[in-house]
């Protein structure tokens, strides 16, 4: 489900809309975002939001959010916004507690496969690439592929898909900045678009329930799904695809 801009009391919020660019309520509610990536999700009356931008902005755009009280939604905008006060303890308490989460790893866990896995799409739909590291500790993999005309959505499943390939049967997690792969892969939400390639790729994971979608975000400085963008993107500059496979040791350095 996409997302628009709107105005709740003044503030600038994102908020879910139906393919049209109305706001899409349920229960008289609207789920918002006051940030695309702080990790909270608030309901807000549909009444108290103005759209203020209809153009339709991807799932994807937002990443996976815990719900937070709904009542909060409609008083954070007078008070600041969410997570924010005068004495800006509040959002210091936020900045502490981002500080103190570990970095996404470098290296796989003990007994573990570790992959990033990124689409790309010039234009959506347009060329797409996806783009997949995975290392066991031992070995490491590239992957730039090269999909044809696609959308970014179909270029993240496919690249989720290309490293269940790489992955087989052993535990692991992979890592993706698409809440829209994980969310219709593992969180149940329902897919309206891209059905039999959503059906396959839940299917995979099922049968291996020892992987594991996680969450990054994108284009932050994460240097492995840096890298898969960087691999995808590759794929789609030179409509070309490739695998390479070296010892892990000769990309990993000591103590990472």
């Amino acid at each position: 489900m996409p997302w628009i801009r709107a105005k709740l009391r003044g503030q600038t919020v994102l908020a879910r809309a139906d393919a049209a660019g109305a706001l899409a309520a349920e229960s008289g509610r609207v789920e918002i975002r006051y940030r695309k990536d702080d990790g909270r999700m608030y309901r807000a009356m549909a009444g108290n939001l103005v759209v203020e931008d209809a153009t339709l902005l991807p799932d994807d755009h937002c990443a996976p959010a815990e719900a937070v009280e709904a009542k909060k939604a409609d008083g954070a905008a007078a008070k600041g916004g969410a997570g924010r006060s005068g004495n800006g303890r509040a959002g210091g308490a936020r900045a502490a507690a981002a500080a103190s989460r570990e970095p996404p790893p470098t290296v796989p866990a003990d007994g573990e496969v570790l992959a990033y896995a990124d689409g790309a799409c010039s234009g959506n739909p347009g060329p797409a690439g996806l783009g997949v590291v995975v290392t066991d500790g031992k070995e490491w993999v590239e992957l730039s592929e090269y999909l044809g005309i696609g959308t970014n959505n179909i270029a993240e499943l496919r690249a989720v898909m290309r490293a269940l390939d790489e992955i087989g049967d052993r535990p692991a997690s992979i890592h993706t900045d698409s809440s829209y792969t994980i969310g219709v892969a593992q969180r149940g939400w329902k897919a309206k678009a891209n059905q039999e390639l959503v059906a396959e790729l839940r299917a995979r994971l099922a049968q291996n329930r020892r992987v594991r979608l996680v969450y990054v975000p994108g284009h932050a400085g994460v240097s492995l799904n840096e890298r898969a963008d960087a691999l995808a993107r590759d794929a789609i500059s030179h409509r070309a695809s490739r695998r390479s496979a070296v010892p892990a040791a000769r990309r990993l350095s000591p103590g990472r």
